[in-house]
Formats: structure tokens, C-alpha cells, sequence
């Protein structure tokens, strides 16, 4: 049978009425709240909007569907525990607008997949659980218990479990994604791939290799007491807009703020307070103290320099600028690094970063005299090649002076989603630990499968290979953020049926398998009322702190179920007389929390621990200097500088956000912050570069990649000069997802590397 005649990628048109501005240099303030109010109106009004809000981020309330920023363990606001992203990602989740069975009769897929995603996520929330049958054009309801046997009669026929794939976002609740883990190693695969195969698995690889850990050592608190936080690859004026405020409590103690990033972000520069009028008044604060305009990718190259220079000092001042007495204590490798530092030429270093030697020196004055020192960090390290590597950098420079396991000081991957952390805690990961698999085994009598599965690109390969026949999706958008978006798109229409767990509409659900279905679930936002009462959930935030949420609102359809139902009505379907008793979780999720403590370390006493209002902490050795490392130590390591000669008619682009955008979920048409409204397919160049190559601003260009001998192409893009580094550019996805290969990904991790893309750009 012929594949449907769906658009993968986005459209190539240019929207109408677009507007270029001064980009901003300062975030929040006025501007923010307007945006929020007008988003809140706009899809569910404006007093149901604000009461609704009011709960989120509160104890006791509901957590925030957009990041995974953490909440105060105090105090909190009673004007507004969010920002103005987390009020658009309510404001989509709690719409009135409905797409219900009438909506999908009156359009076919074919004719949706035409739609931008923009318009295509502002359709409204599903209401009824829909079929797309093989060879029809149209959805069409179906009940809950025809869609489970549907399911279970598919992964039933499969000739292994493996030919199952289960994808999860971040947006799954823990006691969700430890039922879903279950389920698919009962049904005998770990081919469970997740979001952060694409965003941070090379974090988790970094740190896990080099302090025992995959996640991030530092508390809210810690930021508030640094001297000196250093933000490398990120943006958290738009993508984590309540960090602004843990910056400007760090500059108000004193602490130096360092931005290493090829473009200048408003976020980092100056903040303006929305709640305080004084902050209104005066302008906001100054955030950042120094901006190293690094190349893309220059990033060990930078922090090796800095090393060097810091190496230098401590040759002047023995002990006085490494912390020896760590380094002998704690660590290990610290003479492999010397060694590797020693040998490496400065200049050359500093010319691969693409910073001035100045300001690399100012930002080792900042370092030399303190131990309390803060990397944050976000994409912009982890999507390329030698993702691992940059990774095991920032570790290097942080152990040298002893920043890690004291107060104020130590490594802080700024996660995604709002619980893609906890998500991989309850064991979505398709490499689980043997102690996992022995628990599980242990107090379920099941007998788990032990072989890797697939994580995301393996996923991607195994499908166009037509090695996979059932594709599920517990949330999130797989179509519009993966890789090489026309092969996965293809690859996906290989599978015999494709299953999304959604809330809003996306291109997952047009661009599917031979046969489709929509299961839609409740909201965070919304109650979740089972047969035993009420539920609530829990999250597991950037920092560790495992919290409860619960949900206010009336769900937005009567024929919607929670994302834990979902789970065990397709596993009573699938299993028949099973030795696990899917039914009772459903009935109560505490239950659910009583096999978490019994099977995942750290969760004693959980059902009590959760109703604490602000959460509990969760174990985390760095953070104390133990670290459970193969060798017990902090792990030094010597990683290359990577070697990115391009030639004059090349370029490196990486993909970024929109201000109007969490993830793939796009809110709006504008960029406030870099001054781009009511345009998304733009490139954005340094003028020297364009003078170079005779392109002027708003010119029309396609663009192509090149990889391993093939070609891939964007077309209509247009030129906007900006401030990012020669030589570098920068789109944004799922616009220019296409360029990204399948096989361009990361050591170790296999993260897709989306901020390294070699392109040519070829004037219309």
C-alpha cells in the first residue's frame, strides 16, 4: 500500500507582515506580563486564565508543563510562581478551542500536514480517542476498549517485542513512566527511546563518567551564593525565564555573571523584574559581567585556555589556585590534564575559540580567587559531535578548583522538559542497569529483558529499516523534533501502526503509520479523578527535588483519561492473567508510588515524603563528594580540541528557539528578544560574513548540507544580519530540523548534533 501524501516538513512560504526591530538587551518586565495576560485571554480567558495560574508552581498546585526550572523550597510568590513561557504552555494546554470527531471529519490529514505547525497546535485540545484506518484520509472515533485491543492485538501479532517501539516525553509524570518502563520490559523490549536522547543524554554521559552522577550538583540556593556562574550554550531568557531571577540574586550577593554563547541573549544581559516596580522603574539589573562571544563549538577550546592561563597562576602561587587538597583527595587523571595543558599553544586556542585573549584573561581573574563557581549549561553543549567531550570539560575546570560538593559551587545541566529528569529516574532508558532489571524482576516476577534497545536515532534507522512495526509516543511531537526530519518522516510511515499519547494536535499525528491512533489524556492543569478519588502525580525538577502535582481545572472532554489509565488499560488488554495487577494502579496511584520505593533507590518512605508540600531531595553523591564513579574518584579526562576547518564557501549553522516557542510547541510568530516578528524561516549571519559573500539583508537563499556525500536541502530562507560569531549562523527548528543528519551525532551519547551542521548557502 502507498504511503499517505502527507508533508513532513513545515511548509517553505514566508508569513505575511514581517517586521525587523532593534533586538532587545534587556528581558521580562512589562513586556512579559503583556505577553502572558494576552496568551491567557486569547485560549481560555482571562479571569478563568489567571485563577488557574494562580496554582501552578504552588504547593500543593499543579506543576508547570513547560520547564523543568525548580520552584523555591520556601517562600513562593503569591503574585506568580511562573514566567511568561510557562503561562503560554497553560494557556495551550487549558484552551477552550476543541479538536473534536466533527473537526477531524472535516479535515484530512493530507490537508493538515499543508498547515505550519503554528497553526496546527493552536487547533485546540483532542477531545475523543480517533482511529486513522489503513488507506483512509480521515480519523474517526473510536471507544477506549477497542482502541486498548486494537493495540494489544497489534504488539501481540509482532513477530519479537523488539519490532515495539516506546518513545516518552518529558511531560510524563513519574508514576506514569515507571508503569509505561514496566510495561514495555514485560513485554519483553527496552527499546525506549526518550526526549533526552536529543537534548541532554550527553550530559548525563559527561557526568556520569567524570563525578558518578547524570545530573547536575547544585540546589537553587547554590546559584544565590555563587561568586562567579558561568551560562555556556544557553538562553534562559526564553527558555528558562524564572532562572533570570536566580541570577539576579547571585549579582545582588556579589556573584559575576559570564555568558559564553555565539549570539548575545537579552536573558543574560540584564533582567527586569515583573513583580517588583522598583526593578520596573530603575531598568531591571545588569546581569552579565562578560560576554565571550565563543564560535560555535569553540567551547573546549575556550575552557582549555582558560585552564592553560589558570595553570599559569598556579605555577606563580603553588596551591593558591588549584585546590590541591581536593585534587588529591577526591580526584583522579589531575596529571593526564597538566600534562595535556602543558602541551597545547595558547594562541592557538584562543583562535579556535574565537574570543580575544583580554577576555579570556578577565574571566580567569574572576576564577582565580574563588572556589565558588557555577557552569550552567543547555544544548548549545550537547548536540555535537564531541558533545561528551565539552561536557567533561566543564567537569575538568570545575575539579581543578574544588567546585563541586560545596556551597555555591558545582555543575548544573539546565534540563528541558519538566520531568524528562525524572522520567529517566524511573527507568526510561534504553540501556537500564542490571540492579534495575533484578528489582523489577524481583518484586514483579516478570523476567526483564536485558539486551540494549534502541534509543532515538537507532529508533529512527530501525524503522526506515522496516525493523519496527508499532510505534508509541507518550506525549511530545516526534515528527517535528528529530533529526533529518524527511528520512524519520519516511521511517515513520514504514511502522504498521503509530500511537500518540496527546493532549493538542501535532505533525506526529498526520505523519504516521499505516494505521493511527489518538489517545488523549488529561492536562497537568486538570483533575484526575480514578474510582479510590482524586490523584495527584509527582515531578522530579533540574535540580533533583521529587514534588507532587495536582491538577485544578475540569478536564477539557469527558472521554479523556489519565496517561496512567492509558498505560494499564493497553497492558490488561496486552497480558491477560499477568503477575502484575495493572488494575489496582489505576484505581490509586499511591499504589504506583509503593512498587517506585520498592524498586528505585532513594524513594523510602515515598507516599509520605511527596505530601511534603515543597518535595524532598533526592540522593545525589556529587553534591556530598561521593563519587560513584568505577574508581570512586572525580574523574579528570583529556579531550581533543576539535578541528573545524571549513572552507570560505561553507558555513556552521546550529538550530535555535524562538521567544515564541517551548520545544516544538510554537506559541507565536515573533522573536521578541533578537527583534524577528511574524517570520520563522530566517538565517541569521554576521554582516561581515554577508559583505563576503555579496548577500544583503532580507536576500532569499536555500540551504544545503552536506554529509557522508549526500545532500540535504531548505529551501526560502531569509538573511537577517545579526550579532553571532563569523563564520556561524543560526535557524531555527523544526524549520531547519531537515539539514540535521541522522549520522552526525555524538560520541558516546548518540545525541543528534543539531548545533553543528556544515552548510552552503545559496543565493535564489
Amino acid at each position: 500500500m502507498s504511503k499517505r501524501k502527507v508533508r513532513i516538513v513545515p511548509p517553505e512560504n514566508f508569513s505575511e507582515n514581517f517586521k525587523l526591530i532593534t533586538p532587545k538587551e534587556k528581558a521580562v518586565g512589562l513586556p512579559a506580563i503583556t505577553s502572558a495576560m494576552h496568551h491567557l485571554a486569547e485560549e481560555m480567558g482571562l479571569l478563568k486564565g489567571l485563577k488557574v495560574i494562580s496554582k501552578m508552581n504552588q504547593k500543593g498546585g499543579f506543576d508547570c508543563p513547560g520547564c523543568a526550572w525548580p520552584d523555591p523550597d520556601d517562600h513562593r510568590s503569591s503574585l506568580g510562581e511562573y514566567c511568561e513561557n510557562g503561562a503560554k504552555a497553560l494557556a495551550e494546554e487549558a484552551t477552550t478551542k476543541r479538536v473534536d470527531p466533527e473537526f477531524f471529519k472535516k479535515y484530512s490529514v493530507e490537508e493538515m500536514s499543508e498547515w505550519d505547525d503554528y497553526t496546527i497546535g493552536k487547533s485546540g485540545r483532542i477531545t475523543h480517542p480517533m482511529i486513522l484506518r489503513s488507506g483512509k484520509s480521515h480519523y474517526e472515533p473510536i471507544s477506549w476498549e477497542d482502541a486498548f485491543k486494537h493495540i494489544a492485538d497489534k504488539l501481540k501479532a509482532l513477530n519479537n517485542p523488539d519490532e515495539a517501539v516506546f518513545y516518552t516525553s518529558g511531560r510524563t509524570a513519574n508514576e506514569t513512566a515507571f508503569l509505561y518502563q514496566l510495561f514495555a520490559k514485560q513485554f519483553g523490549t527496552n527499546n525506549l527511546p526518550d526526549c533526552s536522547n536529543m537534548c541532554h543524554e550527553s550530559s548525563g554521559s559527561g557526568l556520569s563518567e567524570t563525578v558518578g552522577i547524570g545530573k547536575g550538583s547544585v540546589t537553587l540556593e547554590d546559584l544565590h551564593k555563587a561568586d562567579v556562574i558561568i551560562v555556556m550554550g544557553q538562553n534562559p531568557g526564553t527558555n528558562h525565564p524564572r532562572m533570570l531571577s536566580a541570577l539576579e540574586k547571585c549579582k545582588k550577593n556579589g556573584g559575576k555573571i559570564v555568558q559564553v554563547n555565539p549570539i548575545p541573549e537579552a536573558g543574560t544581559n540584564a533582567f527586569i523584574d515583573p513583580q517588583s516596580p522598583i526593578s520596573i522603574l530603575k531598568g531591571g539589573t545588569q546581569l552579565s559581567d562578560l560576554f565571550l562571544q565563543v564560535k560555535i563549538n569553540g567551547d573546549i577550546a575556550i575552557l582549555k585556555a582558560t585552564m592553560k592561563l589558570l595553570l599559569e597562576k598556579e605555577k606563580e602561587q603553588p596551591g593558591k589556585v588549584f585546590d590541591q587538597e581536593f585534587i588529591r583527595t577526591y580526584a583522579a587523571g589531575y596529571d593526564e590534564l597538566i600534562a595535556d595543558l602543558e602541551k597545547q599553544d595558547l594562541t592557538t586556542l584562543i583562535a579556535q575559540s574565537g574570543v580575544e585573549k583580554s577576555q579570556i584573561e578577565t574571566l580567569v581573574n574572576y576564577l582565580v580567587p574563588t572556589q565558588k563557581i557555577i557552569i550552567c549549561w543547555a544544548m548549545g553543549l550537547t548536540q555535537h559531535e564531541n558533545g561528551v567531550e565539552n561536557i567533561r570539560e566543564v567537569v575538568n575546570l570545575l575539579l581543578l578548583k574544588g567546585a563541586i560538593g560545596i556551597e555555591g559551587a558545582g555543575t548544573c545541566p539546565v534540563r528541558g522538559h519538566s520531568n524528562v529528569q525524572g522520567d529517566r529516574t524511573m527507568g526510561i532508558y534504553e540501556k537500564p542497569p542490571t540492579s534495575l532489571l533484578d528489582a523489577i524482576d524481583k518484586n514483579f516476577g516478570i523476567t526483564s529483558p536485558r539486551e540494549h534497545g534502541y534509543d532515538v536515532v537507532d529508533a529512527i534507522k530501525a524503522m526506515n529499516n522496516n525493523k519496527v512495526k508499532v510505534f508509541m509516543a507518550m506525549g511530545g511531537n516526534f515528527i517535528s523534533a528529530t533529526p533529518d526530519s524527511q528520512l524519520t518522516g519516511e521511517a515513520i510511515q514504514n511502522c504498521d501502526l503509530t500511537v500518540q499519547v496527546s493532549t493538542k494536535l501535532n505533525r506526529a499525528h498526520l505523519v504516521t503509520g499505516k494505521e493511527a491512533l489518538i489517545l488523549p489524556c488529561i492536562a497537568r492543569s486538570e483533575q484526575d479523578i480514578q474510582s479510590e478519588g482524586p490523584q495527584f502525580v509527582s515531578m522530579e525538577n533540574s535540580m533533583g527535588i521529587v514534588h507532587s502535582s495536582q491538577g485544578t481545572a475540569t478536564p477539557a472532554s469527558e472521554h479523556l483519561l489519565s496517561e496512567v489509565a492509558i498505560v494499564c488499560g493497553i497492558a490488561n488488554a496486552t497480558f491477560g492473567n499477568s503477575p502484575i495487577n495493572w488494575e489496582k494502579y489505576e484505581q490509586n496511584y499511591d499504589f504506583i508510588r509503593d512498587e517506585i520505593e520498592r524498586t528505585i533507590p532513594g524513594f523510602d518512605n515515598y507516599n509520605q515524603r511527596v505530601r511534603i508540600k515543597k518535595g524532598f531531595y533526592l540522593p545525589n553523591g556529587a553534591r556530598e563528594r561521593k563519587f560513584n564513579t568505577k574508581n570512586g574518584k572525580a574523574n579528570f579526562t583529556v579531550n581533543n580540541v576539535p578541528n573545524h576547518q571549513i572552507d570560505d564557501k561553507h558555513f556552521i549553522m546550529m538550530t535555535i528557539r524562538t521567544h515564541d516557542q517551548y520545544n516544538t510547541t510554537i506559541y507565536g510568530m515573533d522573536d521578541r528578544y533578537r527583534g524577528i516578528l511574524n517570520e520563522r524561516r530566517v538565517i541569521l549571519m554576521n554582516p561581515d560574513d554577508m559583505k563576503a559573500t555579496g548577500l544583503k539583508k532580507f536576500d532569499i537563499v536555500d540551504l544545503h548540507s552536506k554529509y557522508a556525500g549526500d545532500v540535504r536541502k531548505a529551501i526560502n530562507f531569509k538573511v537577517i544580519p545579526f550579532n553571532i560569531a563569523k563564520g556561524c549562523t543560526a535557524t531555527y527548528f523544526p524549520e531547519a530540523n531537515v539539514l540535521v543528519p541522522i549520522d552526525s551525532v555524538a560520541k558516546i551519547s548518540n545525541t543528534p548534533a543539531s548545533k553543528f551542521i556544515v552548510i552552503e548557502i545559496i543565493k535564489k
